[in-house]
């Protein structure tokens, strides 16, 4: 089996996101009474083991696209073409799509008809406290790859560009840049508690930089501020809000010591756990490597040959 960083990130969300489907909406009670253990099918969706989301389809979607170079305009059609015709989705079939980002394909569509290409750069200036689910952070992932190596203004400017096609407040950008500044600190090969104090040390200089308000700094205060390791796990939530989930999949992480111990306990706190799991995932990832993953869960997987084809390509083009 080939082996890759970009693999090793694409296989790490959408084997979190797949043990993760049949548990959505499960409550933390629930999930205490009957834990995920395994690969397993059926549960909310009804699907076969092994299939993924949303949260996959949309970081394929993104990665395909960034094959080809950065271009707002076809990421957009492939958000459009997943959501109208089930374009890389694991069995042809879209069957979870939030109502954020199903609102904002739509507004992507008539952007495009229109002709007025620009709009999709001005998303983010349009940007509410209703755009801050984590739809955005869950695909986000493969930007890394493009933005690497750049100044942390040219990867926030770009990281914003690419959260505002859905999801257009800064605070869900902000997310989105915390996440991949850790995952670049990874990618560099870096211990994951030395790139965690790394990445919290050029963030707040970041902020001081940009002036980042301390309104919206108020929000980070758990994994920025302080050590996200010092909060007790009863105080996580995996709901939908980005914050939530930013937290949560940083400190499962931090605090597991495999693969499959940061998916199963992430996925053990219930709500939204294919999203949370991916999430988790992709760090977990890029992390451990395919090789720190179990066998069964990457036989499982829908479409393996295509992700393992979808991250080479994308290695030759950003990291050879």
């Amino acid at each position: 089996m080939k082996s890759n960083k970009v693999i090793d990130a694409l296989l790490g969300i959408a084997i979190g996101d797949a043990v993760g489907v049949p548990f959505e909406f499960s409550s933390r009670e629930k999930m205490k009474l009957n834990p995920a253990k395994e690969m397993m099918g059926y549960g909310t969706y009804n699907q076969l083991p092994g299939t993924w989301s949303d949260d996959s389809s949309l970081t394929f979607c993104l990665a395909e696209s960034l094959i080809e170079g950065y271009d707002l305009k076809d990421i957009s059609e492939k958000f459009i073409q997943w959501k109208n015709r089930a374009y890389w989705s694991a069995r042809g079939e879209v069957f979870d799509i939030g109502i954020t980002t199903a609102k904002a394909i739509t507004r992507l569509q008539q952007i495009i008809d229109d002709g007025n290409l620009e709009e999709l750069k001005r998303q983010k200036y349009y940007g509410n406290e209703y755009d801050n689910g984590n739809g955005s952070l869950m695909r986000i992932f493969p930007l890394l790859f493009y933005i690497k190596g750049k100044t942390i203004q040219e990867q926030f400017e770009i990281i914003w560009e690419v959260s505002a096609l859905t999801h257009r407040h800064i605070r869900a950008a902000m997310s989105c840049l915390i996440y991949l500044k850790l995952a670049e600190k990874l990618l560099e090969g870096k211990d994951k508690d030395i790139a965690y104090s790394e990445m919290r040390t050029i963030i707040l200089k970041f902020w001081d930089d940009m002036e980042f308000s301390n309104k919206e700094r108020e929000h980070f205060s758990r994994i920025i501020q302080n050590d996200i390791r010092e909060t007790k796990i009863d105080d996580l939530k995996t709901g939908g809000y980005v914050i939530e989930v930013l937290e949560s999949s940083i400190w499962f992480f931090l605090q597991k010591k495999s693969y499959q111990e940061t998916i199963l306990s992430i996925i053990n706190l219930g709500h939204d756990t294919d999203t949370s799991a991916a999430i988790a995932g992709g760090l977990a990832g890029i992390y451990y490597g395919w090789k720190g993953m179990p066998e069964y869960w990457i036989a499982s997987i829908a479409r393996m040959e295509d992700i393992m084809d979808l991250g080479e390509q994308l290695h030759q083009k950003y990291c050879n």
